[in-house]
């Protein structure tokens, strides 16, 4: 007997009722997928993408791993960017952390975790570039900073891989956002870091980084 039962009978109970809801709806799902957004996000338990900003499957293409990181070695993370902007012609890519986020805390205290700890080096570097305005902030207050340093950064990375270059390039319809989510509220705060175009990365990041900064001290 799989101790996992319980979860299939979930998934039976679920399913019955979507379609007794809505009868064609596993069928229309079936056909295609046609998504407006990419939400690159962090794979913590806590944080359903779906459910979050309220769409059905189908309308949200995902990607998660530890702390919303994008770097050009992740051919994973790259390789979704690319299907969602050059087939899925997705118009808006969102990369989204959240606050209290473990992968950032434990970059920020240099924790041991052992092989985790060869992917955190991507949040070090956020924390190293960023130190000395980290260390402005009081000690309880840096890790939520860091998780909205940490997103700045990772919409950056994702506005210099090729995919999207490319599709501004050709004039497709794209921007890319950095948000955060709270754990304690379940609300999203955009970080008003908002790229159309590579013309506008540098002046973005900038802008962002004051927000980021006047808001914290606040």
């Amino acid at each position: 007997m799989s101790k996992l039962n319980d979860l299939i009978e979930k998934n039976r109970a679920w399913s019955e009722s979507t379609r007794r809801e809505k009868p064609d709806f596993f069928l229309k799902l079936s056909e295609q997928q046609l998504p407006n957004y990419l939400w690159i996000g962090c794979a913590d338990s806590r944080v359903p993408a779906n459910q979050i900003v309220d769409l059905l499957p189908g309308e949200l293409f995902v990607h998660r791993n530890v702390a919303n990181v994008v770097v050009p070695s992740d051919l994973n993370c790259l390789s979704v960017v690319q299907y969602a902007v050059e087939v899925l012609k997705v118009k808006h890519i969102m990369v989204v952390g959240h606050y209290g986020c473990g992968g950032v805390k434990a970059a920020l205290e240099n924790q041991r975790l052992g092989l985790i700890e060869s992917w955190l080096r991507h949040i070090k570097d956020v924390r190293d570039k960023h130190h000395t305005l980290i260390e402005l902030f009081r000690e309880e207050d840096r890790v939520d900073l860091l998780c909205e340093l940490n997103v700045l950064e990772q919409v950056i990375h994702v506005c210099q891989t090729t995919p999207v270059r490319d599709a501004w390039e050709s004039g497709q319809e794209l921007s890319v956002h950095g948000w955060v989510y709270g754990l304690s509220n379940g609300l999203i705060k955009d970080l008003q870091v908002t790229v159309d175009d590579t013309t506008q990365i540098s002046e973005a990041y900038h802008r962002a980084l004051t927000t980021i900064a006047q808001r914290n001290k606040g």
